[in-house]
């Protein structure tokens, strides 16, 4: 990972500078400046995940992110029972693996599908197994509304309350289609609050 070495990279010559074994460069001072300010060192935004966390929380965040890939790697040729789309560093390829396996599994052209959402009413704590179709995800949140696992639909958000977390989702594949369903809202998913231009796919 580009990311984790360009980490390691700067923050060893960092130490080698403080000790007096390496002059300081201009891109080692900047590293100093932004760790003293809590800000995200502009390598690490350019090699990084969209995010728009300070950099305490960033940390966390990344960490959580290698520990679910380490944990997949650990058992690779099985999809965990849900996976925290939020912190995968490539959603998108989560998605598109998901209509590959579609494509497999019915004999379809990967270009005449797409991903359906269909929200359940279970947290991850209550998941136990995979699905028969798709995947489960968790990590989605809604901006500006809430969903209501009693009615199974969307609903106002309450007073004060900007986001609210999804329960698990499931996202399976299935034939594209140009027919609207008054009922349905094909809600755009971003990996930021400032959303554009991280575009996901529609939910």
């Amino acid at each position: 990972n580009g990311l984790a070495y360009e980490m390691v990279r700067g923050l060893g010559e960092l130490q080698l500078g403080f000790r007096g074994e390496l002059t300081m460069s201009e891109q080692m001072e900047q590293l100093v400046e932004a760790l003293h300010d809590e800000k995200l060192p502009m390598w690490w935004v350019k090699l990084g995940f969209p995010s728009t966390r300070p950099l305490r929380s960033w940390l966390v965040n990344l960490k959580e992110r290698c520990t679910q890939l380490e944990d997949w790697i650990a058992d690779p040729l099985n999809t965990p029972k849900v996976v925290d789309v939020s912190k995968l560093f490539n959603p998108q390829s989560f998605l598109t693996a998901i209509k590959q396996r579609c494509c497999q599994e019915s004999h379809q052209e990967l270009d005449k599908l797409q991903v359906y959402t269909e929200v359940t009413k279970r947290d991850v704590r209550q998941v136990d197994s995979v699905p028969r179709e798709g995947a489960y995800v968790t990590g989605m949140y809604l901006e500006g509304a809430r969903w209501d696992t009693n009615s199974n639909s969307l609903e106002d958000s309450k007073p004060k309350e900007m986001f609210t977390r999804m329960p698990v989702v499931n996202c399976k594949a299935g034939p594209a289609t140009d027919r609207e369903d008054k009922n349905i809202y094909h809600c755009p998913t971003y990996c930021v609050p400032t959303r554009r231009p991280y575009y996901v796919f529609a939910a």
